[in-house]
């Protein structure tokens, strides 16, 4: 599945349209052939490694030779831990020692992975010939470990194999895309997060050409520039992104986009009708799929001249795609008729094998059914939801703790947890707050006395990436309680101004 769907298209890609461009990358073209000497090189680097782990940590920085460095990876029959440079080198070092990763390839200039091995893919030498026969790995063998955030303070390794990304992609193409070799596609997402697989695998199994997100650039008002500079075709976007263009809907007139996908977060109504506006030619999809389910699992088709389901002013996440069951579940498992509220669980080759060494979380995410003689693995989302009457998933709300900040899935209790350790005792809650654009973000309250916020969040921002640092601290001599004795975070909520 993985060989058929992914490698042999890229293969075949990187032959066919050799002299095309494959990327655009901070307005540099770099060709297929280009791509390819990378992939390359950066094998034959691999090979001279005496390596211990198939898992290998990548530095995802927004070049070619990162990009070149995942294909590498794979058709040596490894798999790749995404280590995003900017987030804090204690997060990088504690997801290497969980994942047993023993050799790093970075394309930094210099690198702060000192103290291990280190292929710095940027200063490789070029040799002769192109070197992209794949090297044979079973079907479950890992394709990468993506880390989410973790309520106990540890981040949790999402294992998506070869079959899981196979089946992802045989299932993607099957709802009714054709992308060729003339498109031009966005990829926008950080390489940490698994929208961005999706991104560069569509344009690159297809010989089209990705047009990425620099770090360094200003994310929003860079989108704009890359879809209308470069009239792209397709791409893959979060609500919360096109909601930072919203300001200049009157201004946007994207007519080459062909195709528009909404991810990572749940999709406003409201929103999604004015955007397709600045987009008037293109097909709109909006697609649900925590990690764990690799990438999308439903999806649903907006009606541009007519009547959209939603619930609570989001857009339905439809119905499964290819290859996907889906059950509603009460607290017993056991499943619910139409119009019932419960817990959306999934299940099909799509679903990850589990959290990397973590049983514990393993045995409370998932759970078996039989059916006959079948039994089927199930991953329950966390997010409440039901089926309407059509067999339409409306999605309500998280069940548990986790909340969406710019498209990242985190848990407040991972930020309560670094921030409690740094109060020694004092309790902190976390809560999200909408601004006027209506992004969320996110306030830290904490009880009793703070003699100074800038040492907090100095501190936080060595434990936690930048998107979970919060915006607001606010403290309070004693927190309010629920009914239960609890603390009440809605009436914390009510405080924001």
């Amino acid at each position: 599945m993985f060989e058929k769907f992914i490698l042999q298209p890229f293969i075949e890609s990187t032959k066919q349209f050799e002299r095309s461009n494959a990327f655009c990358i901070n307005e540099k073209f770099y060709t297929y052939k280009e791509l390819a000497i990378s992939i390359s090189n950066i094998r034959r680097a691999l090979q001279n490694q005496n390596i211990r782990s198939k898992n290998i940590g990548l530095v995802v920085n927004d070049d070619l030779e990162t990009y070149a460095a995942i294909f590498a990876i794979w058709l040596e029959g490894y798999a790749y831990v995404p280590l995003h440079p900017q987030q804090p080198l204690e997060r990088s070092l504690k997801i290497m020692t969980q994942t047993d990763v023993d050799l790093i390839i970075d394309s930094s200039v210099k690198s702060k992975f000192t103290a291990n091995t280190v292929i710095n893919s940027f200063r490789l030498a070029t040799e002769e010939g192109v070197y992209l026969n794949p090297k044979s790995a079973p079907a479950d063998a890992l394709a990468y470990i993506i880390f989410t955030s973790g309520s106990t303070g540890e981040p949790k390794g999402v294992q998506i194999t070869r079959m899981n990304l196979g089946s992802f992609i045989k299932s993607f193409w099957e709802v009714g895309f054709h992308i060729d070799q003339n498109d031009r596609c966005l990829q926008c997402f950080d390489l940490t997060f698994d929208v961005s697989v999706q991104s560069y695998l569509v344009p690159l199994t297809r010989g089209a050409c990705a047009y990425t997100m620099p770090h360094n650039q200003i994310r929003y008002s860079h989108i704009y520039g890359l879809l209308e500079n470069h009239k792209i075709t397709f791409g893959a976007m979060a609500s919360s992104m096109i909601r930072y263009l919203r300001p200049y809907f009157n201004e946007i007139n994207i007519s080459s986009m062909r195709y528009n996908i909404l991810a990572a977060e749940a999709s406003p109504l409201d929103l999604i009708i004015e955007w397709s506006k600045c987009i008037p030619n293109a097909e709109i999809y909006d697609f649900y799929g925590p990690t764990e389910a690799t990438i999308y699992c439903t999806y649903s088709k907006f009606i541009k001249e007519g009547d959209n389901k939603h619930f609570n002013g989001m857009l339905s996440i439809g119905k499964p795609m290819n290859g996907i069951n889906a059950i509603i579940i009460d607290d017993e498992k056991r499943a619910l008729s139409k119009n019932q509220k419960g817990e959306l669980c999934v299940s099909g080759y799509q679903i990850t094998p589990g959290y990397w060494k973590n049983e514990e979380k393993n045995a409370e995410y998932f759970f078996e059914i039989k059916e006959g003689n079948t039994i089927k693995r199930f991953y329950k989302t966390g997010d409440l939801c039901y089926f309407d009457e059509d067999g339409d998933i409306m999605l309500a709300e998280r069940l548990d703790n986790q909340v969406k900040i710019q498209g990242y899935r985190v848990e407040l209790g991972e930020i309560e947890y670094h921030a409690k350790k740094f109060l020694a005792g004092q309790d902190a809650v976390a809560v999200t707050y909408s601004v006027k654009n209506g992004s969320n973000e996110i306030a830290l309250f904490v009880e009793g006395e703070l003699s100074n916020n800038y040492e907090l969040l100095e501190y936080l921002k060595i434990k936690i990436p930048p998107y979970m640092i919060p915006s607001k601290i606010i403290v309070k001599d004693k927190f309010p309680l629920n009914t239960s004795g609890k603390t009440d975070r809605i009436a914390l909520k009510n405080l924001i101004q």
